[in-house]
């Protein structure tokens, strides 16, 4: 989510891309779609909202949407939407997609503590596997909320089993971020692989890019140019949105006050992030995390191997 302080940050930045020919990526080159799925009102209005069954029908849109364009994605799945409609679950499974955890309450981590945060992790990721009998292998925390005053919880990740967290960005936000991670997917001491979410290096400084309100506020031509500069460091973009992303009409008939500068960071230019997508589908070659850990298997192990010696 991008608050109203960061979305002043991205209109000052001087970021002024020239505009690019539309060509493929290649062909080699496999960059994470990701989908964080959640309830706009419950998860950014009030958290004791209930959750409504307008996740399920704009999680819809976009399975239909990645089925036209034949890309497999991850899905980090609110336990809370879990629990509401696991047919919905269900229905992302059987598209092919990967699951993961998106915590249960889609309270931040830094605000709960460990134990009920090793309670949220448990109970989220025990629906999952209940509802499709498949083992989740991947988190990613409400709102980023790994930090540094939270870096406990990536232990705890490790212990429940999961194989990879992609909560951190690796840059300094008002809410979020840690300015010290490094930018590529790189394995932790206890074992755990993280999975860092995009930025890229311009004029000495790091800038979040593909996802989120980064991929509503900014010019499409800049979340290409920064796709292809990544593709040019050997990196492949962590791409990640949300469900509520792709409904222009929500923030006119939810029956909820909205403060004005919530409705403009978070409403501002969702009617063009189905055409958005589509074209990046058309552009790059886009899957889950999981496939794209399967390409970066050499170097984990190689990262591994160095961090036992």
């Amino acid at each position: 989510m991008v608050t109203a302080s960061d979305s002043l940050m991205i209109h000052s930045a001087p970021v002024q891309p020239p505009i690019e020919t539309e060509r493929p990526s290649p062909a080699q080159v496999v960059h994470a779609i990701s989908v964080d799925v959640e309830d706009w009102p419950q998860s950014t209005l009030d958290q004791n909202l209930p959750i409504t069954d307008r996740v399920v029908r704009n999680t819809h849109v976009l399975l239909d949407l990645f089925r036209e364009h034949k890309v497999t994605g991850t899905f980090f799945i609110l336990g809370l939407v879990a629990e509401r409609y696991p047919g919905l679950v269900s229905d992302i499974a059987s598209e092919g997609h990967e699951l993961g955890s998106h915590g249960y309450s889609h309270k931040a981590v830094f605000e709960i503590g460990p134990r009920a945060f090793e309670e949220e992790l448990r109970r989220s990721v025990g629906l999952l596997e209940d509802i499709t009998c498949r083992r989740v292998r991947g988190y990613r925390a409400p709102d980023f909320s790994i930090t540094e005053k939270s870096l406990w919880a990536l232990d705890l990740i490790a212990a429940r089993g999961l194989e990879y967290d992609s909560s951190i960005f690796p840059v300094k936000m008002r809410r979020y971020g840690i300015d010290s991670t490094p930018r590529r997917i790189h394995r932790l001491k206890n074992g755990l692989i993280e999975v860092p979410m995009s930025t890229v290096t311009w004029r000495g400084k790091r800038w979040p890019v593909a996802g989120g309100g980064y991929f509503r506020l900014y010019p499409y031509s800049l979340t290409r140019r920064a796709i292809r500069g990544l593709e040019a460091e050997g990196m492949p973009a962590i791409m990640y949105l949300h469900p509520y992303e792709i409904d222009p009409s929500e923030l006119g008939e939810v029956p909820h006050a909205i403060p004005m500068k919530t409705r403009l960071t978070q409403g501002l230019n969702r009617k063009y992030i189905a055409r958005r997508l589509a074209r990046l589908f058309k552009q790059f070659r886009f899957g889950p995390i999981a496939e794209v850990l399967e390409t970066e298997a050499v170097n984990l192990a190689g990262l591994r191997s160095s961090s036992q010696s």
